[in-house]
């Protein structure tokens, strides 16, 4: 559902917590507690829950690239769809390309969006990585050029230096004074309002 179509519903928008970091980051640990600490109902939907439902038969690179593309952009519409119907929602993704994000400002309401920058040194990202072993070696560190391209958010962690709880603990104290204008806002002002076309 697009800002628009937003605008011409009178159900209230749920909040979206878009946690933003490399592969092994640490975000789904913060989403976990946050779960826990907020006060209000949320839901955790991470893009890799996506990945996870699609059937594991083998396909061709090119069509592998297209059924990747369609996933990312059902998963962030089905984020817009879950808070244009009220609910409150923790998302985790990695906008490790640019179309990625330029979707998500054209579909979710600018100021229903709590943008969090989950940062991790990359030592750390790479320790991660080898111990978790469900992760090609070096994603994270590929990875990290253009996930944080953007430079603007709402909230920033540093899990290499702060524990999960301690993240989230952030993450809440923000929610309690909301800066207006939200970083999606800046975002948008930045490109103009201008809707870009997901390649």
């Amino acid at each position: 559902m697009s800002r628009s179509s937003r605008a011409q519903d009178r159900t209230p928008g749920g909040l979206i917590i878009f946690l933003n970091g490399t592969s092994s980051s640490g975000k789904s640990s913060i989403a976990r507690e946050l779960l826990r600490i907020l006060d209000e109902p949320y839901f955790h939907i991470p893009v890799d829950a996506f990945h996870a439902m699609r059937t594991r038969q083998e396909m061709p690179p090119d069509q592998l690239t297209d059924v990747l593309h369609r996933t990312w952009r059902g998963y962030h519409r089905a984020i817009a769809g879950m808070a244009a119907a009220g609910n409150n929602v923790v998302m985790d993704h990695v906008l490790s390309a640019e179309w990625r994000l330029r979707d998500c400002l054209d579909l979710f309401a600018p100021q229903d969006v709590v943008f969090v920058g989950v940062h991790c040194d990359r030592d750390e990202l790479e320790r991660r990585e080898r111990e978790r072993g469900d992760r090609p070696a070096g994603l994270a560190a590929r990875q990290l050029e253009q996930v944080h391209a953007h430079g603007l958010y709402d909230v920033e962690c540093d899990t290499s230096r702060s524990d999960p709880l301690r993240c989230a603990a952030r993450v809440r104290e923000f929610l309690a004074d909301r800066l207006i204008p939200t970083a999606f806002q800046r975002l948008i002002d930045q490109r103009g309002g201008v809707r870009s076309p997901a390649e």
